[in-house]
């Protein structure tokens, strides 16, 4: 009973410290200084963020309706820190580490496989992500999304709580329009999948009214999805860098360009992409074996979708196979999405792109958990390479993670010299700033407009937030 106890405690000890160690890394590399996409924010939504003209516009969806109740209070209360908004992605990740928690008690994985999960849920190989901090809320979606798929996962076992049909209905309406964005798409996807799935094996039983049950659930995540489509529409996309040529003219002179590309992105999911961008550069790693670490991680989801095939595992546990079709979406989209610069190094962006990627590796390893776990007699073969693939991504996971915090002090120092700069940018005259508009273009990581950068910083300025709060 007491070993019970104390594995039900790690569950949740587990999320808990990784979010203090993120919320450690974030004092550690950063500071709080506006730059890149909060030059927009700010020029876009400051100083007056209650003015409803802003909020109610046609691709409302597209801009996340949360941040618009989370910019208040960050304005009114923290005079619009940054750190708020990177403290808050961490802590992010620490409520999907808990829905992870949560699903490995109930299914009684070993604490082995929920220290590899929380290894990667925890690991900074999304560190841009975590340090550019405007995209707090999309911790918050996934985090979101695992419980969706943990609720069904729930119902589909037939171990489902009170409450879990109404929280089926309720939950894509609550993420997709108010906290997924872009990621609301293969969040959406899967569902829709799934739910077909379980509607047509429900009709196969005869199960009447779980089949209206998944209809309902069905059209819950489509007109959500519809509506943001919609709002979408309404987006004027700024692109710099594109060449402009659609797919198919791209893949006319280079037909193995999106093979190449992806099997990148896969390999950037192993070993953080600038790791292994490092790597190249130096000449420790040839193309072909980049491509070979992405061809490995390939392997690894195709394992797993073959044991979920071959032990029917998704008729008792829906969620791995769920974040397994995430996993491959994401870098499907991101590859739809980013094909447009006809440069595979973008595949290497990872620490942009982990939060989407490493859905499938999750879903890997709960297949192999589960699949040990049922299959007391699983082929030594079987459990050689679930042994392989484990130790591989939590070795290149933990290699990321060694050079992320050796390259934290420097991010920093970088920082800090944005934040002094930034300070003397609202005094520059216009010949002064006309004459620095390219290098502080480069330095505050903003091209759209080198006006804006003197404005939004103008605007910080009269209202005493962010970098000129100590100045008040």
């Amino acid at each position: 009973m007491e070993r019970e106890k104390l594995k039900s405690l790690i569950y949740i000890l587990l999320p808990i410290l990784g979010t203090v160690f993120v919320c450690w890394y974030i004092a550690q590399s950063t500071c709080d200084v506006v730059y890149s996409d909060y030059i927009r924010l700010v020029n876009s939504y400051l100083p007056d963020v209650y003015d409803l003209k802003k909020f109610l516009v046609p691709d409302v969806l597209t801009r996340i309706p949360i941040n618009y109740l989370e910019r208040i209070i960050n304005v009114e209360f923290f005079g619009f820190s940054v750190t708020l908004d990177r403290v808050l992605g961490a802590v992010g990740l620490g409520l999907a580490g808990l829905v992870f928690g949560s699903y490995c008690k109930r299914r009684r994985l070993g604490l082995m496989w929920f220290v590899i999960l929380m290894a990667v849920m925890f690991s900074l190989n999304k560190w841009e992500m975590i340090t550019n901090g405007s995209g707090w809320a999309h911790f918050l979606a996934f985090a979101g999304f695992y419980y969706h798929e943990l609720v069904l996962d729930r119902v589909w076992s037939g171990e489902g709580k009170k409450g879990d049909k109404a929280r089926l209905c309720i939950l894509p309406w609550l993420i997709i329009l108010g906290a997924a964005g872009p990621y609301g798409a293969s969040y959406a996807a899967v569902l829709l999948v799934s739910y077909l799935y379980c509607l047509i094996r429900c009709g196969q039983k005869g199960k009447k009214e779980e089949q209206r049950w998944f209809i309902a659930w069905f059209f819950c995540a489509l007109i959500p999805l519809l509506l943001y489509v919609l709002s979408n529409s309404y987006v004027v996309e700024e692109h710099a860098g594109d060449t402009g040529r659609p797919l198919w003219v791209i893949l006319m002179d280079h037909p193995t360009f999106p093979i190449r590309f992806l099997l990148k992105s896969f390999a950037g999911i192993l070993v953080g992409g600038e790791e292994l961008t490092n790597w190249m550069n130096s000449g420790l790693l040839s193309n072909k074996a980049c491509y070979g670490i992405g061809l490995f991680v390939i392997c690894g989801y195709l394992a797993a979708l073959w044991m979920n095939i071959r032990y029917r595992l998704y008729e008792r546990a829906i969620m791995p196979m769920m974040l397994l079709l995430g996993g491959g979406l994401n870098h499907l989209l991101v590859f739809l999405t980013r094909y447009i610069f006809e440069k595979e190094s973008y595949a290497l962006n990872s620490s942009r792109y982990t939060l989407q990627f490493q859905v499938g590796i999750f879903g890997i390893l709960l297949t192999f958990a589960l699949v040990l776990q049922i299959e007391q007699k699983f082929w030594m073969v079987g459990r050689t390479l679930a042994a392989i693939f484990s130790v591989a991504i939590l070795l290149g996971n933990g290699y990321t993670t060694y050079h992320e915090l050796e390259m934290a002090p420097y991010r920093k120092e970088w920082f800090e010299a944005r934040a002094e700069r930034a300070l003397e940018v609202p005094k520059l005259t216009d010949e002064e700033f006309e004459a620095q508009g390219d290098e502080l273009a480069d330095f505050f990581e903003y091209w759209n407009g080198n006006d804006k950068i003197r404005n939004a910083y103008q605007i910080l300025e009269e209202n005493h937030w962010n970098v000129f709060r100590e100045e008040e």
